[in-house]
């Protein structure tokens, strides 16, 4: 199949190596949509490459004990969002389990962004993008923002000493800019509790 679409795709594919996210425009050099998807679906059915939602592929990473190895959730939302030329926030129940302030992993797992609103069914997971203001998908700290999203779902009268306590061991690895950029963001009850020193009882 040297001439073949499937062998021009399959050639990119490698090249990019394993783990690789690739979308159908990924390969618009290469032919129009409906070819490039064929070739794509022709090389799913050979074992070549795995469909991880309609529309998404992924040449698996191969394991000695757990076999093929998808992709995170994380990896194919920043691949969405890039593709998209999206900012994206983890919110809700996601950001604090990616926090350690709870251990179920949730079914729907919801961003902010900037770019489309849109459901992608993964396996039995959901990611949800959910529109959202310029503001809420600013912040810049990969611990920072999660804080403030979990902080957000938890609610001001509700968070608890032990979740504050966590939160802030947790933010001791943050960038200081990233920090004092994305606390600014943040509401001021937010900003006051994540500030307040440890010492210091919590007031509204």
């Amino acid at each position: 199949m040297s001439d073949t679409i499937e062998s021009q795709l399959f050639t990119k594919i490698k090249k990019a190596g394993r783990g690789s996210l690739f979308f159908i425009d990924s390969f618009a050099s290469l032919g129009n949509a409906k070819a490039v998807n064929k070739g794509l679906e022709r090389l799913v059915l050979a074992d070549k490459l795995q469909r991880v939602s309609p529309g998404i592929y992924v040449r698996p990473v191969e394991d000695a004990l757990l076999g093929n190895v998808l992709p995170s959730i994380d990896e194919i939302a920043v691949a969405i969002s890039k593709r998209d030329k999206a900012r994206i926030v983890p919110t809700g129940s996601y950001a604090m389990y990616k926090l350690g302030l709870t251990t179920q992993v949730p079914m729907n797992i919801v961003y902010y962004t900037d770019g489309s609103a849109r459901k992608i069914k993964i396996g039995k997971q959901t990611i949800t993008f959910k529109k959202a203001s310029a503001k809420s998908v600013s912040a810049i700290g990969e611990i920072s923002k999660l804080a403030i999203q979990a902080l957000r779902t938890i609610g001001k009268d509700k968070v608890s000493e032990e979740e504050i306590q966590k939160i802030k061991e947790v933010l001791k690895k943050e960038k200081p800019f990233h920090l004092m950029h994305d606390l600014k963001l943040a509401p001021v009850w937010i900003r006051k509790l994540i500030s307040a020193p440890d010492t210091q009882t919590r007031n509204d």
